[in-house]
């Protein structure tokens, strides 16, 4: 049975989900749901390289100018993946302090997606 993905909470409440999700679980969101969105926080050069389809490129290091972006996102649980789960994990914790409490890092970034996930995606 497909993990359910967490129902999005206001910012008073204080969801018991967990900061991490693996990458089995968001796999089975990809074909199993349309409440979320992939956010990659890698740099541009990076998400040349290698990405995941479908998601949506917002660096971390440009985070103060695309972060007007997450408004239009607020109905919807919000996973956050870079190239190890580092970058990750501290955009999900920015998001969770802003409004986002069920916000998650995709464990082990797109280097574990292309070893277990899609290895048609290039490792660097």
């Amino acid at each position: 049975m497909p993990t359910p993905i967490p129902k999005v909470a206001s910012s008073t409440d204080s969801p018991n989900v967990p900061i991490e999700v693996d990458v089995q679980t968001v796999s089975q969101w990809m074909e199993n749901s349309e409440d979320w969105v992939l956010i990659d926080c890698r740099e541009e050069n990076e998400f040349a390289v290698a990405s995941i389809d479908g998601a949506m490129l917002l660096p971390m290091s440009q985070w103060q100018e695309v972060s007007g972006k997450l408004d239009s996102l607020r109905s919807k649980h919000l996973v956050v993946h870079c190239h190890h789960g580092g970058r990750s994990m501290r955009v999900a914790n920015w998001l969770r302090s802003n409004g986002f409490p069920t916000a998650q890092s995709m464990a082990g970034g797109i280097d574990v997606w292309s070893q277990t996930i899609d290895e048609s995606i290039p490792r660097y």
